[in-house]
């Protein structure tokens, strides 16, 4: 599996670890089930790249979750090039949270954990700056999973393609009722992937799980607090 000249680029001295990474991807992540064979061959190119990219959005020491890891895409390669960001993989199918923490452990990033959990049952004790997702959902089911878990003015970060424009306006009557702030369509990564990779970003208001609990008092508030 050749590494494409401008990986050395977007991964920098962490290359080694992509490289790593990758292997996994095309060794045990296609016999457990978690990547399809054919897209060994084009691992590069449509997944680590595609995701590596979208660091160029994040800001400096950002708390993030990876909503539905799955394989790790995009969150033990964005653990891999940004050892500044703290990463919760956020997954609930076993053998999915297994191949992660093996991948976390192979690759030595401390600053990636994995937790087997769906999003609503750790909507009260988990908050990030942002959440990411690839290939988990429709944009209307990733805001009512994405948008308790995020801070106030925390960003959801969906990986989307050529269906982009249309599942965010399909979205436009989950986008109101939450309130939130902003959502738009970005492109990163020109120059690096072809196509660049086309984001839904948006910017939370008070984060729904947030403003429910905060109807119980301080007591509970004060847990919350203590579980973060």
């Amino acid at each position: 599996m050749a590494v494409p000249v401008v990986a050395r680029e977007v991964f920098g001295d962490a290359l080694p670890a992509a490289e790593r990474y990758a292997a996994l991807l095309a060794g045990a992540g296609v016999e457990r089930g978690l990547i399809g064979p054919r897209e060994a061959d084009r691992l590069w190119d449509r997944h680590l790249l595609n995701c590596a990219v979208v660091t160029e959005i994040i800001s400096p020491d950002a708390r993030v979750i990876d909503l539905g890891s799955g394989a790790g895409l995009p969150g033990i390669v964005l653990g891999i090039v940004r050892p500044d960001l703290s990463i919760i993989l956020l997954e609930p199918l076993l053998r999915r949270v297994t191949f992660l923490s093996e991948c976390v452990t192979e690759l030595g990033l401390p600053n990636v954990t994995v937790r087997r959990a769906r999003a609503e049952e750790v909507a009260e004790s988990l908050s990030a700056d942002v959440v990411t997702a690839r290939a988990v959902a429709p944009l209307d089911r990733l805001l009512r999973w994405g948008l308790p878990l995020l801070r106030e003015g925390g960003e959801l970060l969906a990986f989307k393609g050529e269906r982009a424009t249309a599942e965010l306006d399909a979205a436009t009557p989950a986008l109101r009722s939450f309130g939130v702030r902003t959502a738009e369509l970005l492109q990163v990564g020109h120059g690096k992937v072809e196509p660049p990779t086309t984001i839904v970003r948006v910017v939370a208001e008070r984060s729904p799980a947030r403003a429910k609990g905060s109807r119980h008092g301080g007591r509970r508030r004060g847990e919350r607090g203590r579980k973060r």
